[in-house]
């Protein structure tokens, strides 16, 4: 005796083909009443969550660079910019507070169950001030960005002074890299590197002397300079050793110099050119 095997009930939209309208549209919006409780259980769910005081936040670890920042000084800047609890609480929102805390440069938050927010900073290294006209000078830290701090918060003092059009920090402070070696070399500190709106370069020396650099590639000044510098001793040296009040090497076949207590001379930049 043979038995023939019933067909399965559909589970798709197929079922409802067979039937009146009606009941197909009664059948579809009990659906779609359900579909709308369960998302308002799970959204109720959240909200629940998300408003329990068994999921606060009740440690803050600090971690990374504190050097300007003590932990303590961290929480109470930050803790009361907090909103939400572990599960609701907004990490974007969260590291933009961090940031906004004075001498921090990076801040990367993240949870850890079940109450705690650990956050590691990276706080700015200044290598330079940057001159404003307007208001007071701002710093530049080692990636060229320049942020504001209190001024007397810095430990070391005799940073150089950079100075440039808006948006060029990185660019003045890659140059004074390059140039500052060439006038240690020579028993001079760079202490101050300005760049004009038109792309002209001017040094300014421990001893006050002004350098035009003039215009040009980094290789190209740096070249400049260094057919200066090897020949400026020699004239110095004809005229009892005294000291560079200014020079300016935007001359084609040589550089104007200033001494101390003498007038404007000017000095080869070629070998074997007649002074």
């Amino acid at each position: 005796m043979s038995t023939r095997a019933q067909p399965a009930p559909a589970t798709d939209g197929s079922a409802l083909r067979g039937l009146p309208v009606d009941l197909r549209l009664m059948r579809l919006g009990i659906r779609a009443l359900l579909a709308l409780a369960l998302l308002a259980l799970l959204l109720g769910g959240w909200q629940g969550l998300s408003r329990a005081s068994w999921l606060g936040l009740r440690q803050l670890k600090v971690e990374g660079d504190t050097q300007h920042n003590t932990a303590a000084s961290i929480r109470s800047q930050v803790l009361p910019q907090l909103r939400g609890n572990y599960l609701s609480l907004d990490l974007q929102e969260a590291r933009s507070a961090f940031e906004a805390v004075p001498w921090v440069r990076r801040a990367q938050v993240r949870r850890v169950w079940p109450d705690q927010l650990v956050v590691q900073l990276q706080e700015h290294q200044p290598v330079a001030y940057w001159e404003r006209d307007d208001s007071d000078d701002l710093l530049v830290n080692t990636q060229g960005e320049v942020f504001e701090v209190n001024l007397g918060d810095v430990e070391e003092p005799s940073l150089p002074l950079l100075r440039g059009p808006e948006g060029s920090s990185a660019r003045v402070l890659a140059m004074w890299k390059q140039l500052a070696p060439d006038f240690a070399l020579h028993r001079s500190a760079l202490t101050g590197l300005a760049l004009s709106t038109g792309g002209s370069w001017r040094a300014r020396l421990d001893g006050g002397a002004v350098i035009e650099l003039g215009r040009g590639e980094p290789g190209e000044v740096r070249s400049r300079l260094q057919r200066f510098l090897a020949t400026v001793g020699q004239v110095r040296a004809r005229h009892e050793g005294r000291a560079v009040e200014s020079a300016d090497l935007r001359h084609a076949e040589g550089y104007a110099l200033r001494l101390a207590g003498l007038g404007t001379l000017e000095a080869p930049a070629k070998p074997g050119r007649k002074p």
